[in-house]
């Protein structure tokens, strides 16, 4: 059996804008000290954020830390 994880965040980010309440990768960004390209490999699942940044980005876009991924097992 494999896990891994599956990131959440393009779902997330996608919900924030129809809401009206857009937040842009670039401020993501700025917000964690971390790159645009950083933030996109995330959303894509290429890598993932420590677990201090974790909980940052679940604060900035006001979700609980669970919520960013979720494991997939195979």
């Amino acid at each position: 059996m494999t896990e891994e994880l599956k990131s959440n965040l393009a779902r997330i980010l996608f919900e924030k804008k129809e809401a009206g309440k857009e937040v842009k990768q670039k401020e993501i960004a700025s917000a964690l000290g971390v790159t645009t390209a950083q933030v996109s490999a995330w959303i894509n699942g290429k890598t993932y954020p420590r677990a201090v940044k974790l909980y940052q980005l679940a604060k900035l876009l006001d979700v609980k830390v669970d919520d960013l991924y979720e494991l997939k097992e195979d």
